[in-house]
């Protein structure tokens, strides 16, 4: 099936780190037309940022962030060059937190999932994705319309009205949540009308666990799944290799230390940062906190960027001890006074109805003289409560990017 969507899905490492280098200080200059944005990155020089090393030197601007910061300055926050009346359509997402469509074909990069997905010219597309407000039906809408495709706007829910579409239109493709195609396949058999039709699907938005994934391939379905946010379009998608998913190539995507900035090495669980190479909608070193690894190589398919392993969870365990917040930034930073030590880990529990915190830390074995005392006083200061601190051999930690777990 492999078809590439464009010759950039098979360059050379080197000819993306060309390219990168071109685009990224237009990016970043185009940011620093807003003034939310010349006040998170300061007076810095566009053309310093040229590669992933460059860019690593930014701080990272966090999505939890951003309702208050549009709150504060509506619409935007002042992080977009352009004003609300020159997007193509505004929209409002959980948060809330307000975005804007491009007035350009495919802005928010679909096209590339789906045609990664099999889905051709021609093809009638099932799109189940909300209309409403939120722009996840625009998304998919937009890059099945981008390949040529006619699509079908019916949103999620209203399951009867659904399945007479589907009978009507014969449609190929099914783009949605995966658990919303289960529903309607399961009517449609349970009414004795045929779905058959539907022979590819791209889904997201919702776990897509094994189980599910062999009864669609039963029912002769190839479904892939699709990494995207509200915020930035498409990240990762799914090829027919089904080795991970691979980072879109307009896309700049870190890992980093959770409640960090730093970057991870390969394989190591960590917090998503997106960069987005896009004058028109600049988003620098976005954190979504969501946890993810990259894969070493490249996927057999042979597209040739950056796979990662998925959505694995949530980078942001901020619980509160004794009255007091405590968040993966704190731990980053204990993390940062100790270069010594490995992953850390805060365990938070009950100990005679009293809350209590131990901090788990990997280190080289013999540990240095003092470490654990050291850590214990920094974790006191940083946090402003004492814990104890227990120190492991490397790689005894679980790597699953938890910093804190909540056990109470």
């Amino acid at each position: 099936m492999t078809e590439f969507f464009d010759a950039d899905e098979a360059r050379s490492a080197e000819e993306r780190s060309q390219a990168m280098a071109r685009s990224l200080p237009r990016v970043i200059a185009a940011a620093l037309k807003a003034p939310g944005w010349r006040a998170h990155l300061g007076g810095i020089d566009p053309e310093d940022f040229r590669d992933r090393a460059a860019l690593a030197a930014l701080p990272i601007l966090r999505k939890s962030d951003l309702p208050g910061l549009q709150k504060a300055d509506p619409p935007f926050g002042g992080f977009s060059p352009s004003g609300p009346g020159l997007f193509a359509r505004l929209f409002s997402s959980p948060g809330p937190i307000f975005e804007g469509e491009g007035e350009r074909v495919d802005p928010w990069r679909a096209a590339r999932a789906l045609n990664a997905a099999g889905i051709r010219r021609g093809d009638i597309v099932l799109n189940t994705f909300s209309y409403h407000l939120t722009p996840g039906g625009f998304i998919l809408d937009s890059g099945a319309r981008a390949l040529g495709c006619a699509v079908i706007p019916s949103g999620p829910g209203n399951t009867q009205a659904q399945l007479e579409l589907i009978c009507a239109y014969r449609p190929v493709a099914y783009t949605g949540t995966p658990d919303f195609l289960k529903i309607l396949l399961d009517a449609a058999e349970a009414a004795g009308l045929d779905a058959s039709c539907i022979r590819k699907a791209v889904l997201s938005g919702a776990a897509f666990p094994p189980a599910l994934q062999r009864e669609f391939e039963e029912r002769g379905i190839a479904a892939y799944q699709a990494y995207a946010t509200a915020d930035l379009g498409l990240i990762a998608y799914e090829s027919e290799a089904r080795s991970g998913m691979i980072v879109d190539e307009h896309v700049v995507l870190e890992v980093v230390r959770p409640g960090g900035g730093d970057p991870l090495p390969e394989g190591e669980v960590g917090e998503v940062v997106v960069t987005l190479l896009d004058e028109c909608h600049p988003l620098v070193r976005f954190a979504l906190a969501d946890l993810t690894a990259v894969i070493p190589g490249s996927s057999p398919c042979g597209r040739t960027n950056t796979r990662i392993r998925g959505w694995m969870g949530r980078a942001d365990q901020t619980t509160k001890v004794k009255g007091m917040f405590v968040r993966p930034e704190q731990i980053a930073e204990i993390a940062r006074l100790h270069p010594s030590a490995g992953r850390l880990r805060l365990v938070v529990t009950r100990d005679k109805d009293q809350d209590a915190m131990t901090l788990l830390a990997e280190t080289s074995e013999p540990a240095e003289p003092g470490l654990a005392e050291a850590i214990g006083a920094s974790l006191a200061a940083v946090t402003r409560i004492r814990g104890e601190v227990r120190l492991l051999g490397r790689g005894l930690l679980p790597n699953d990017g938890k910093v804190i777990e909540d056990r109470r």
